[in-house]
């Protein structure tokens, strides 16, 4: 495909939706992407993690960092070693003089499930160093700030300068590797998922012009004049334990990292803001911005071969119409999804979350039995693995790696960012390779050239997962078949559970954040 054709697949400036924003002001015309870069993917925390470390402990006076959180723990060690915790290594950072800033979403209480105590002592642990990490708060009612970003830029050496997006917030249990036997300092999930939950994350590293694009998202929360939190409780609460609530001033922003040689890769930020409505909107995204979801609308629309999905959630009808649609056009078209087994919470929770899964299972399935297939994942011991990955591989053309999941809240409530690839070398395929990749790990075999065309890639994964699914539903006798993919069925939940359940789905899991002229409708 030729490299015009591929980037017809991007939003354009004006498809983004929000006129107010700066992000795409130094791209000519309507171009709303950057050339010139190298998206490396990095899978699995424990990798990510890994050359985090190194690339703070780099840093020098002059460079700065600037990172958001939607969870933060002051002692996850990036390493597993002493002194690698992620207070000290930002703390050690700005003690060289490095600008470190943070945005870490405030939470909501502990006592609902959610992070605030671990996000506060953060916040606190870092100021306390000397570093800004400021609690934001600036979200609709029971929303949440979900981006995970880092930006690292260099005084003196601008091509060194690199950011990281993606699904790996700076926390517990996400210092995992392909093994998939958990990070030693874990979050408590359900009781499926064992003492310390197997997680699968993906991140991706970016250099080159793209890492001004990421820094803009950060700049332009940063210096938004709304106040961090409305809240007279957290306002008392701050000053009785001396939390610094007032973003300083950034400084000036330095021009684009140069284009890396030999980078083939154009990147495209996408973003998920609310409509905050009147006085509480967002200076720079007045009734939001929800180019995630047009972004994904745009290019499911173009695909014709395979989309390949892996994610956290899989929710809802309006998801699944996405799909729906493409699926009649194209009857060539196949759909893989890689979810979690089991919701990582039981009980009532659990119970609305599955039934927002068998929406978008039955409309896709109603459409195309025989070609979309939904799986999950563990480990050599049987452990399911918790998916946390938000990744799209289309066609082997478009790409994205982010913070958001397939369901209503990510595409129009809580903020989000993902980067969306495209290779445009005639050669080489971002998407492709980043495909094969996570194949070889979930067929569990180095070699998947039996993958490399996307409908044998549907029947290997078919293969493995029911060669698995025979071995346990015989009693696992014998050795255990190659593989980690377990096939998933729409969840089966009764007309009463179903009923009770709705309400909850719709107002708390999976809430519409659209203006009120959106919403009900297709359109993003």
């Amino acid at each position: 495909m030729p490299p015009d054709d591929k980037l017809s697949w991007f939003l354009t400036a004006a498809e983004r939706g929000n006129p107010r924003t700066v992000i795409d002001q130094d791209h000519p015309g309507e171009q709303a992407w950057s050339t010139g870069n190298r998206v490396r993917p990095l899978v699995h925390g424990e990798t990510y993690f890994a050359e985090l470390f190194e690339r703070v402990e780099a840093t020098r006076e002059g460079d700065l960092i600037y990172f958001t959180d939607w969870q933060g723990d002051a002692d996850e060690r990036l390493t597993g070693e002493p002194g690698s915790e992620v207070v000290e290594v930002l703390g050690r950072a700005d003690e060289r003089g490095v600008d470190v800033r943070g945005l870490v979403w405030r939470s909501h209480s502990e006592a609902l499930g959610f992070s605030s105590g671990e996000n506060r002592r953060l916040g606190k642990a870092l100021q306390d160093r000397g570093a800004e990490a400021l609690l934001d708060m600036r979200v609709r009612m029971g929303g949440s700030h979900h981006q995970k970003m880092v930006v690292i830029r260099h005084r003196d050496d601008p091509t060194r300068d690199v950011a990281y997006v993606g699904g790996i917030d700076l926390c517990h249990s996400r210092r995992d590797n392909v093994e998939h036997r958990g990070d030693p300092q874990a979050l408590e999930l359900a009781e499926e998922y064992g003492p310390t939950p197997p997680w699968h994350d993906i991140q991706a590293a970016i250099s080159g012009p793209a890492v001004r694009d990421v820094e803009t998202v950060f700049r332009e929360r940063w210096q938004d004049p709304t106040p961090l939190s409305r809240s007279p409780i957290n306002l008392l609460a701050d000053r009785v334990r001396r939390l610094d609530r007032s973003p300083d001033p950034l400084p000036a922003q330095q021009p684009a990292p140069p284009k890396v040689e030999g980078g083939t890769h154009a990147v495209q930020l996408l973003r998920t803001y609310p409509d905050l409505r009147l006085d509480r909107d967002y200076d720079f995204a007045h009734g939001g911005e929800r180019s995630v979801a047009r972004g994904y609308s745009k290019t499911i629309a173009n695909a014709r071969r395979l989309v390949y999905v892996e994610d956290q959630y899989l929710w809802g009808t309006r998801i699944g119409d996405v799909f729906t649609k493409a699926l009649r056009e194209n009857e060539d078209l196949h759909v893989i999804v890689v979810v979690p087994i089991h919701p990582d919470k039981e009980g009532f929770s659990r119970t609305a979350q599955l039934l927002g899964r068998r929406r978008a299972m039955l409309e896709m399935l109603a459409v195309a039995p025989r070609r979309v297939a939904v799986y999950g994942i563990e480990n050599h011991a049987g452990t399911p693995v918790y998916v946390h990955a938000k990744t799209c591989i289309v066609d082997d053309t478009w790409a994205t790696i982010g913070s958001d999941n397939f369901n209503r809240r990510s595409w129009t409530h809580d903020s989000e960012l993902s980067a969306a690839v495209i290779d445009l070398a005639d050669d080489a395929s971002f998407a492709r390779d980043l495909r094969l990749t996570l194949a070889a790990e979930h067929l569990d075999r180095d070699d998947v050239a039996d993958c490399a065309d996307p409908a044998t890639m549907f029947a290997a994964y078919a293969r493995a997962a029911a060669d698995l699914d025979r071995w346990h539903a015989a009693g696992q006798v014998g050795d255990r078949p190659a593989g980690r993919l377990r096939r998933l069925e729409p969840p089966q939940i009764g007309l009463i559970s179903r009923a009770l359940a709705a309400v909850p789905y719709r107002v708390l899991h999976d809430p519409d954040g659209r203006p009120r002229q959106l919403r009900g409708s297709d359109r993003f």
